[in-house]
């Protein structure tokens, strides 16, 4: 019951930092425009030292080994979890503007702006490792497949999707490159300068505020009594908080990750929508109000689930 009343907990200042951004929204402290800078800054300078902070103080040289099947479980768990997401749309005959983006929204959860914050206050700092594996196959599937389903989806594609562009789009992320430069830094057993890691650690502790003041003007800008359930949505919430998880718990299993490993693994992968799904949806003109209902919906879903989750998990 303990870990059911600490998420309960710490689902409720989560919820309280997420109002924060909702009320600046109704009183016009936040706009578009402050959006855009928040966002900017949480993805391009507060993640990038997130992930460094939380590689280099929590995973070690001679860790690196087992961080490589974690890799392997969490990439093939997401993957399982697209499958099934796409045999969900092609049932529910969705049209093709919601196709893509009801796959995407079931398969590949919000790793960054809910993710960072829900584990470091279920789990502490010692999750930042396990966290940054389970983002590394998360972003993978999001940079590749994310891209061409949602331009099959859109209305707007602009000149075809190349392989050549997926890897530029993914390996020219701030985040990305934070964990390849962390990485490499493991492999050869070097660590950055003392006043380095003390202003990485002071840009870090950012993230999660500002990720969640962010996620509270989305719900405001959609606005609450605009969020209905759309055809697919109920099935959609059931597969992204409850049967992707089940999923992760089945790799996890099957590769040995146990421990507080797995345990990330699960939170993570049973987290909201991952908020680049809206973005993507309007910039090819697939449906962007059914990604945004989606993404909304799920993030308040998730801090009923989520206490629950920490329960079954003991």
């Amino acid at each position: 019951m303990t870990g059911f009343f600490n998420a309960l907990s710490a689902s409720l200042v989560l919820l309280m930092l997420m109002s924060v951004g909702y009320f600046m929204g109704v009183l016009g402290w936040m706009t578009a425009q402050e959006k855009k800078f928040v966002s900017k800054y949480i993805v391009n300078i507060a993640v990038p030292c997130n992930c460094v902070v939380g590689l280099l103080n929590n995973l070690s040289h001679d860790q690196l080994a087992q961080a490589g099947i974690m890799l392997v479980s969490g990439l093939l768990g997401v993957g399982a979890t697209l499958l099934l997401s796409m045999a969900l749309a092609t049932l529910l005959r969705l049209p093709r503007e919601r196709w893509g983006v009801f796959v995407l929204m079931a398969g590949l959860s919000n790793t960054i702006f809910i993710g960072i914050p829900v584990s470091t206050q279920l789990f502490g700092e010692a999750c930042m490792p396990y966290l940054m594996i389970y983002f590394l196959a998360n972003t993978t599937f999001l940079q590749s497949l994310g891209f061409v389903l949602i331009e099959r989806a859109g209305s707007k594609g602009g000149g075809g999707i190349t392989v050549a562009g997926v890897l530029k789009s993914m390996f020219t992320k701030p985040p990305v490159l934070a964990v390849i430069f962390s990485l490499i830094l493991l492999v050869l057993d070097l660590r950055l300068p003392g006043p380095v890691m003390k202003f990485a650690g002071y840009i870090s502790n950012s993230v999660s505020p500002m990720a969640l003041i962010y996620c509270g003007f989305i719900i405001f800008e959609l606005g609450l009594k605009n969020i209905r359930l759309m055809k697919g949505l109920p099935l959609m919430l059931v597969v992204r908080l409850g049967v992707a998880p089940l999923v992760c718990l089945a790799f996890c299993q099957l590769f040995g990750v146990t421990g507080l490993a797995r345990e990330v693994f699960i939170v993570e992968s049973a987290l909201p929508v991952v908020s680049q799904v809206t973005v993507m949806a309007g910039a090819y003109g697939a449906d962007e109000r059914y990604a945004a209902t989606g993404a909304c919906l799920s993030t308040l879903g998730s801090f009923i689930t989520i206490p629950i989750l920490m329960l079954l998990l003991g």
